[in-house]
């Protein structure tokens, strides 16, 4: 049988009616239409559903069957629609992200804040982690989503890259680079650094880095937590390369940043599962996530920091 939707709801209305031409005003059709997809629907039942007269509009035996039945299924599927529809505007329940330490520690509480005051029925569960743990947990759906660096080489991820942020170097106030207000590459030849390790993802962008910048440095230290780097780098280790957003640095400590030219960025993308749809809250906080760093980049151009 090829009838239609439409057929099945043009029908029941003339049924209620009792007529073509009100029918037709309650769905929106003429009286032309109503009678031709009447025709349509009984053509392809093979049988006759309604008697016409000049006066008046009758159901068949068939057509009173059909008629009883049909009103039941059509209000099931209605609500059923109407259901639908409410889910894909539902802003409530949990909803778990993921990020490295760095953007979980440096942007990740503006996003949370924003996210109660915008959608107080979405509870927002941060896990910081390394940035490898963060992707295994993305495949695994341990988490809705999460906030890594790029670019990513895996093919079952779907990214949205939402900030560029430059390298910065990080010295003690006594370091002779620190009486320049810009630093090129180059002046880390022979210099003693501590860096992330590869848990993070920067590390091999600070690495490719130093080798298209032709810097010859040794690295002293690798460490795991970003915030280690401070009291690294206080203490006379080493100096240190980090991206913007581990700032500000912590108060009280004789360090300061520099930029450095050429400039190199890294870039913070949103990642998910590929070919797999959010919820309606995940969809939410990855949209408020990604309007909080478009307001972050939008700030640094009016005040910058550095």
């Amino acid at each position: 049988m090829n009838y239609t939707l439409r057929q099945l709801r043009v029908f029941v209305a003339v049924a209620q009616q009792g007529s073509f031409s009100q029918a037709g005003q309650l769905i929106g059709l003429s009286q032309s239409a109503v009678s031709h997809s009447i025709k349509e629907l009984e053509g392809e039942m093979g049988i006759r559903l309604l008697d016409r007269t000049t006066r008046e509009v009758l159901l068949t035996e068939a057509g009173e069957q059909l008629s009883s039945r049909l009103e039941r299924l059509l209000e099931e599927l209605n609500t059923t629609l109407r259901d639908v529809r409410s889910y894909g505007k539902q802003r409530s329940g949990t909803v778990r992200v993921a990020a490295s330490q760095t953007i979980a520690a440096h942007l990740m509480p503006q996003c949370l804040a924003a996210s109660t005051e915008h959608f107080p029925d979405i509870k927002v569960m941060l896990r910081d982690r390394p940035q490898q743990w963060v992707l295994q947990s993305i495949r695994n759906a341990e988490v809705d989503f999460g906030i890594v660096v790029g670019p990513l080489p895996e093919e079952d991820f779907e990214t949205e890259a939402i900030l560029d942020e430059p390298f910065l170097l990080l010295c003690r106030k006594d370091d002779p680079l620190a009486a320049q207000q810009t630093i090129h590459w180059q002046m880390l030849n022979q210099r003693q650094l501590v860096l992330q390790d590869y848990a993070s993802g920067s590390r091999v962008l600070i690495d490719e880095a130093l080798r298209v910048q032709q810097v010859q440095a040794e690295i002293v230290q690798e460490i795991g937590h970003p915030a280690t780097l401070y009291p690294m780098v206080e203490a006379g280790i080493g100096i240190s390369i980090l991206p913007a957003l581990a700032l500000p640095l912590p108060e009280g400590r004789p360090l300061l940043v520099r930029r450095m030219v050429p400039e190199i960025n890294r870039t913070i993308v949103l990642v998910r599962r590929k070919n797999r749809s959010l919820t309606p809250a995940a969809e939410a906080i990855w949209q408020e996530v990604r309007q909080q760093a478009l307001l972050l980049t939008q700030q640094r151009k009016k005040t910058p920091a550095f």
